[in-house]
């Protein structure tokens, strides 16, 4: 077999290819698994990356397969780790696409429709309307990319104004109602609900409409004047047209689903050189997934100042709190997929995500749904699930996401289109209808994980230009607004 030795001080390597038919090995390691390359005495630490992962759970022997059944997680092991220092970043030669620019001074990567719901009551009124006008008002007005309805299963049933979880979601629908991919928005509720309509009322969002449903007459009323509206707000929208802007107006939302033992090596440090790219050119990228990052939160506290550092470090310990009143480890997380493609710890799997913030200093660390203050990388804390994870960047102003996958996730966001990036060519060729990018072309030696990085940052700005993404080819994104459900349903 073909192996890959990730630091000089690892005691594994990573398997690239399997071994012939025929070549009398008694137990293939799967590819982008781990083998020993020396023997490692029980309890003794399992390095990759030059980092600890695990320790060993019994005695391994030299070329012995390294995975779940021998490495062996333990929290105390990431305080113990060298830190890195954020590099010097090259300048793109292209700092422009072409966006749609917002009486806000937002740019948009594409011109929908929002139709919101404030409550699950509004949800299929919502739906219909958005159905309806995709299918009588769209090809009447092909200047607009369609109307898309945002709906989800929260808004009554929860503690109001103050508390956790009506403040995050109040956050997350007023960063929606207000994304610059929206040329404009219809808020509708039921009118008895929690989350009121007019909690969205805003001195700064004139191409807001409101409507509850009781004030309409029921269902059937509420459809048609929501139609009504939508023509209205479509004849406005689709006299808008694409500008040259300058690349500081992309936020660029990372994410990474369905990881594998190649994700760490391929995808994600490409993206994390796309990031860096962006940055120095003047634009946002957003990293999160807070439970993806634990283990290896000292990659990013080593290129924060001490206000953000604070912040990391405390969010980290609401996350312990939080995994463990609901009788959970941070060590769950890697899933059942991630496993059989190579990763075994949570440990393992943080060094491989946070690749994907590239090199560039951390400029703010921010909640949930929070828009960012400042241009550059920026931390924002969510779950690791992907659509909880996304909505929350999407709703902090991300108009681009990228995600790197080793599995397959197929995955799609609106109103911004997703760029899939995957690990291997094996994957690319198995899915290339859902996948945008091959970064297996480092693996393969095609390319250098510079230019690789280069062709991703070129990518981002042609799909924020106006060219379709993989997932929105699929039809994907109408179903993945997952806004983050926090404290008691009552």
């Amino acid at each position: 077999m073909t192996t890959l030795r990730l630091h000089p001080n690892d005691n594994i390597e990573v398997v690239l290819t399997l071994d012939p038919a025929g070549s009398g090995a008694a137990k293939p390691v799967p590819v982008g698994h781990k083998i020993a390359i020396c023997d490692i005495a029980a309890g003794a630490l399992i390095t990759k990356f030059g980092q600890s992962i695990g320790v060993a759970g019994s005695d391994i022997r030299a070329g012995d397969h390294v995975h779940v059944h021998n490495c062996i997680f333990r929290d105390d092991l990431s305080r113990h780790r060298e830190h890195s220092n954020a590099a010097t970043l090259p300048l793109p030669s292209r700092r422009h696409f072409k966006g749609f620019k917002r009486a806000n001074g937002t740019v948009g990567t594409r011109n929908f429709i929002a139709i919101l719901s404030t409550v699950n009551c509004s949800a299929t009124v919502c739906t219909a309307i958005a159905k309806q006008a995709n299918q009588k008002l769209a090809d009447r007005y092909p200047e607009i990319d369609g109307f898309v309805a945002i709906v989800h299963e929260q808004g009554c049933g929860m503690s109001g104004a103050g508390t956790e979880g009506y403040e995050t979601l109040k956050r997350t629908l007023s960063g929606y109602q207000n994304h610059p991919n929206f040329a404009a928005s219809l808020i509708i509720g039921l009118g008895c609900e929690v989350n009121q309509v007019s909690a969205y009322h805003q001195d700064n969002a004139p191409k807001t409409h409101y409507m509850t449903i009781q004030s309409a007459g029921g269902t059937r009323a509420a459809i048609q004047a929501g139609l009504a509206i939508c023509e209205t707000l479509a004849a406005n929208a689709a006299q808008l047209q694409r500008q040259t802007v300058d690349v500081s107006g992309l936020v660029l939302g990372m994410q990474c689903g369905g990881s594998d033992g190649f994700s760490a090596i391929s995808a994600n440090p490409a993206l994390g050189i796309a990031s860096d790219l962006l940055v120095a050119a003047g634009g946002t990228s957003i990293l999160s997934e807070t439970p993806e990052i634990f283990g290896a939160e000292h990659l990013l506290l080593s290129r924060m100042d001490a206000a953000n550092a604070h912040a990391l470090e405390t969010r980290l310990v609401w996350w312990r709190n939080y995994a463990a009143m609901n009788g959970a480890s941070l060590d769950n997380n890697p899933s059942p997929g991630n496993k059989a493609g190579g990763l075994t710890t949570i440990l393992e799997k943080s060094l491989g995500a946070v690749a994907k913030g590239g090199q560039a200093p951390v400029a703010e660390v921010i909640e949930y749904a929070q828009k960012p203050s400042r241009a550059g990388l920026i931390y924002m804390d969510t779950p690791g699930y992907d659509p909880v994870s996304a909505t929350g960047q999407i709703a902090g102003g991300a108009n681009l996401i990228a995600f790197t996958t080793g599995r397959g996730s197929c995955f799609g966001s609106k109103p911004a289109p997703t760029v899939k990036l995957s690990t291997t060519t094996a994957l690319y060729n198995a899915m290339t209808d859902d996948m945008d990018i091959n970064c297996g072309t480092v693996l393969d030696g095609q390319v250098s994980m510079r230019e690789l990085g280069a062709e991703i940052y070129e990518t981002l700005l042609n799909v924020a230009s106006g060219e379709k993404s993989k997932s929105e080819l699929n039809g994907l994104g109408d179903l993945e607004f997952a806004p983050w459900r926090l404290g008691a349903v009552l």
